[in-house]
């Protein structure tokens, strides 16, 4: 049921009235890890990235890597000399690998996954988790795109936009920045996902392993540390809510001297709901050019700090 250009659908509404009445209105100003994109109420998509630059008069261009330099994610749990030098090339050069995937849905959570794609992601375009083998079979694209501010020459947003190739929808549209916690050490991965009137904010802390491989986590214990957050923002202002009871971790490891793989684990209450599988594999090699402008006809494409990092 559609409510108007402000609420949008029902179901969002609903959403968006529970992180309003059980989160708490926040400042910006006080709280910089919540800075991110707003979606609208219609829906987010792959092309939410270009709406976005044309309202805040950003350029779009191919971007290369989640991460600038590896080595910013230094601090005492995370030693990026430890860390697999193809692991460290996927993140800096992202746009240079392929992605395939598998989910594994706990028998308990899969009628919830069903219904979190028939109620919000399929019409939302956005958090599209595959349900079986099948979503995943034709592979999915890839895309790093960078919003410049033409005038400075910043990278205002790095964003990843990964889609199905099957059933054309997206799978995962968010950007991706580093941010500092209070009484956290060191730089923390923030991935934001434009929702209707909001978004849905993951930030993690990174780990290495004597191993070779790279962690990072989202799971803190109250309002201000690593985890997950729902945010609602309004004429009156922005409201959060941190979801303690869900947390996620991705470990990356390398397979051999072109191919990565990951581990995407999901909980709930302690519980694990969703396990995705990735293999990332390199095809393309030599220097990328950076800074040329993207066309919309392409269908392949630094992680900058967050703008209020530093505020």
């Amino acid at each position: 049921m559609w409510l108007g250009t402000k609420r949008g659908y029902l179901t969002d509404w609903t959403t968006q009235l529970w992180v309003k009445s059980t989160g708490k209105r926040v400042s910006l100003d006080d709280h910089p890890w919540l800075h991110g994109p707003i979606g609208k109420p219609t829906g987010i998509g792959s092309d939410f990235f270009h709406e976005l630059a044309n309202e805040q008069n950003l350029t779009v261009e191919r971007g290369r890597g989640l991460f600038e330099d590896f080595n910013q994610l230094k601090s005492e749990r995370c030693s990026p000399v430890q860390v697999d030098s193809v692991v460290k090339d996927f993140y800096e050069n992202t746009e240079c690998y392929e992605l395939e995937a598998w989910s594994e849905w706990s028998g308990f959570f899969k009628p919830f996954g069903w219904a979190l794609a028939r109620l919000f992601s399929r019409r939302l375009q956005q958090l599209n988790v595959p349900l079986s083998s099948l979503d995943t079979s034709q592979g999915m694209t890839s895309s790093v795109l960078n919003l410049v501010d033409p005038v400075t020459g910043k990278v205002r947003y790095t964003a990843w936009v990964r889609q199905l190739r099957k059933s054309k929808n997206t799978l995962y549209a968010g950007t991706y920045s580093l941010c500092t916690l209070p009484g956290v050490s060191g730089a923390c991965v923030k991935v934001v996902f434009p929702l209707p009137n909001g978004n849905a904010t993951v930030v993690m802390y990174p780990e290495s392993s004597p191993d070779g491989s790279f962690c990072i986590t989202s799971s803190g214990l109250h309002f201000g540390e690593p985890g997950f957050y729902f945010t609602v923002s309004t004429d009156k202002g922005l409201w959060a809510r941190y979801v303690r009871a869900m947390r996620e971790s991705i470990k990356v490891y390398a397979s051999d001297s072109a191919t990565v793989r990951a581990d995407h684990v999901l909980w709930i209450w302690g519980l694990t709901f969703l396990r995705l599988h990735y293999k990332l594999n390199r095809v393309r090699v030599g220097d990328h050019v950076q800074g040329r402008p993207f066309a919309a006809s392409e269908t392949r494409s630094p992680l900058p700090q967050d703008p209020l990092l530093n505020s």
